[in-house]
């Protein structure tokens, strides 16, 4: 890719999954720690939005294999540049496979997955209380990797946009880069 932005469809998946990833795992520390009433409504909305956030994934993985994405600034040093690499495979890598691992989890107990407007998902795992528990916990514990991974990006981010000011936060936030000023005589 040759532009120093995110295409408009990059940009528009990456806002949008944010706000599904950020309120998927509010919701799921809200029901993990909840027994009142909106339990249920919670996990419901908690089933519904994996999902779409596993098509949502699997979309902005293809049109990242399609269109690339801006180069990194060529002075970035090579620890940063390389941690940058491999973060963004690990965001894919857990975007994908949080979903998978809890509709795993949910099928090997046998509950059922269904989502808003009762579509209901088929098992891909036999019913087996061993692998619900190493899936359960393997759900659980990628849960605050995740989450420690999106901190580490938005402060990635804020450093590119506020310390460094190279383009990088401006790639992907939709605005253009600040024009340089030259300072007063």
């Amino acid at each position: 890719m040759s532009s120093d932005r995110f295409n408009p469809v990059q940009r528009l998946l990456h806002w949008v999954m944010a706000i599904c990833i950020l309120s998927m795992l509010f919701i799921g520390v809200g029901f993990a720690s909840t027994i009142t009433p909106k339990y249920i409504p919670l996990v419901a909305t908690h089933k519904t939005l994996g999902m779409a956030i596993l098509v949502l994934a699997l979309i902005r993985l293809g049109v990242r294999l399609r269109y690339g994405a801006p180069a990194l600034p060529a002075d970035l040093p090579e620890p940063m540049r390389l941690a940058a690499i491999l973060s963004h495979y690990l965001l894919y890598a857990l975007m994908i496979a949080m979903p998978l691992l809890g509709w795993g989890m949910l099928s090997a107990a046998d509950y059922p997955v269904v989502l808003y407007g009762n579509i209901r998902l088929p098992q891909i795992l036999p019913l087996n209380d061993t692998l619900h528990t190493v899936l359960w916990n393997a759900h659980f514990y990628l849960a605050f990797a995740f989450y420690a991974l999106i901190l580490l990006h938005i402060a990635a981010a804020l450093f590119h946009g506020l310390v460094r000011r190279d383009g990088v936060f401006e790639s992907m936030a939709g605005v253009s880069p600040a024009t340089k000023v030259a300072p007063a005589e």
